[in-house]
């Protein structure tokens, strides 16, 4: 008798994690499959997903006490309260949390040995938080934040994931060839750009409006999703091995 009270409940939340979790997993298998020179193992995939929902964490109590800290300094009807918020308290958090997990997990892995690698694990990384992310915001606001999330948060994540490793797979290159100070810089901007990123698309994805659509958001996702594209498909085409 239980079983037949609570079975609707459990259908309905098994659907509401599906709707969360496949458009997560259908990004990664196509960024997966570009992987012309030497697809990385499932388990290091896996692990990074892993790595990615242990980042997930780590913003989350960053973001809690940065949000904290700037309440107290700054108007939270400002504009500049916004800025703040969206492109140091969460955009640094997130972007900072994933990073840290990447690095630690793949800078010395003996399979990091092409450049599109990069974009592999950084992509990895980032939709394992997305992932994470989705199934909390699915399981309280329902499907229809789900058919949203599938077409703008999720994708942005992984976008944020590409242009990271982009910059990560470059800082990798300069080290192996001990050219210390490029590796640097490209490793500032591994973090950085997808900062800036990350920041912009929140910033605007939450503007006030005039009607119901906001068309800067839009055409700001459209050229973002259009632009990482196109640097999947170069660094695939242009793979090499790192040494």
């Amino acid at each position: 008798m239980f079983y037949y009270l609570i079975a609707p409940l459990l259908t309905y939340n098994f659907i509401l994690i599906a709707a969360a979790v496949i458009p997560a997993l259908y990004l990664l298998v196509s960024v997966y499959k570009r992987d012309r020179l030497e697809q990385e193992s499932p388990n290091m995939i896996f692990n990074l997903v892993k790595a990615g929902v242990f980042s997930a964490l780590i913003a989350l109590v960053l973001e809690k006490i940065f949000s904290q800290l700037l309440i107290l300094f700054v108007n939270p009807d400002s504009d500049i309260y916004r800025f703040l918020l969206y492109f140091i308290v969460v955009a640094v958090s997130e972007e900072g949390a994933k990073y840290f997990m990447l690095k630690r997990s793949t800078w010395n892995a003996y399979e990091f040995d092409c450049l599109y690698d990069g974009i592999v694990y950084a992509v990895s990384v980032s939709l394992g938080f997305a992932l994470w992310e989705n199934i909390s915001y699915v399981l309280h606001f329902g499907l229809a934040n789900a058919l949203v999330r599938a077409f703008t948060a999720i994708p942005g994540h992984a976008c944020f994931g590409i242009f990271m490793g982009v910059f990560y797979s470059a800082s990798k290159f300069y080290e192996m060839y001990e050219d210390i100070d490029k590796s640097k810089k490209y490793s500032i901007l591994s973090v950085l750009v997808p900062v800036l990123i990350h920041g912009a698309y929140d910033y605007i994805a939450t503007m006030p409006t005039a009607g119901n659509m906001n068309y800067l958001f839009i055409l700001f996702i459209a050229v973002l999703f259009y632009l990482s594209s196109r640097v999947v498909r170069s660094v695939s085409s242009n793979d090499r091995y790192l040494s």
